[in-house]
């Protein structure tokens, strides 16, 4: 019969389609369903760093397996944490995805925007998975503690009278920005070979070291003002978009201002 003697198509790999894509990090993820979907919508676009942080269900899931549509690749190499901090402690530059309006003054990009950012990011030459994004639970959506650790917020536009978006949604147009613009975006500026971007385990160690210097100085003496102050200083450090030399050059700034550095210098040559 005509029509009927049709050639199998061979099935295609999925592959990732660039080794410095942005991570995905969903905070508290409540559904099997929502993570395979958002590992789709990962692969969709060419992404494979998906990491999850307290997960509310177990670990592997098949629910997450059956919504993925066979992503895999994707499901297979999934990272578990404990704490937010630990997800993005490799990561170099992080954004926060979220509609709410926050009472914290920090830079908000569309998507589109965003998108083209972290592809300039990518044409520095900054280190293989240092980009990455974060999402909040279904019901909640992220709370201002994860917020503060990100350098940016990202924001889709939609009609105001209904902008509610599923996770894997969210996800997806924040991927499908970034696949759009593959090797099409130049370099923002040039990243000297000596040095790289800081790394999220780098600006915790100065964001804690100095909180620790300015509460021995009793700058934060005041307790009902102290975790705004604390998250306005993270904010203005994260906005610096720091390299790790000058990480480093600022933690020897703190250590000469409160003393210590001199202290072990006065030592070094008693003894």
């Amino acid at each position: 019969m005509a029509g009927t003697n049709r050639i199998p198509k061979p099935k295609l790999q999925a592959v990732a389609l660039a080794e410095n894509g942005p991570a995905v990090i969903l905070i508290e993820p409540q559904l099997g369903e929502n993570i395979g979907m958002v590992a789709r919508a990962m692969l969709n676009c060419g992404l494979t760093d998906l990491r999850l942080v307290r997960p509310r269900v177990d670990w592997p899931n098949e629910k997450a397996a059956r919504t993925s549509a066979g992503a895999d690749l994707v499901l297979n190499q999934v990272r578990l944490f404990d704490l937010t901090e630990e997800a993005i402690a490799d990561l170099s530059h992080v954004y926060a995805s979220t509609a709410r309006r926050r009472d914290m003054t920090m830079t908000v990009l569309t998507p589109a925007e965003a998108a083209r950012e972290m592809h300039s990011l990518s044409a520095e030459n900054t280190p293989s998975g240092s980009i990455g994004v974060i999402f909040g639970g279904e019901a909640m959506g992220l709370n201002n503690d994860d917020v503060v650790l990100a350098d940016k917020i990202i924001t889709t536009p939609l009609n105001p009278g209904f902008s509610s978006l599923n996770l894997s949604q969210a996800v997806l147009i924040v991927a499908y920005e970034w696949l759009m613009l593959i090797d099409k975006t130049p370099a923002r500026e040039l990243v000297m070979s000596e040095t790289r971007p800081a790394n999220k385990s780098e600006m915790a160690g100065l964001f804690e070291h100095l909180e620790r210097e300015l509460d021995n100085g009793g700058f934060l003496r005041v307790r009902e003002k102290r975790p705004i102050m604390v998250r306005n200083l993270r904010i203005i450090l994260q906005r610096a978009d720091l390299t790790e030399q000058e990480v480093r050059t600022l933690r020897g700034v703190i250590k000469c201002l409160t003393g210590t550095f001199a202290k072990k210098v006065d030592q070094s040559a008693v003894d």
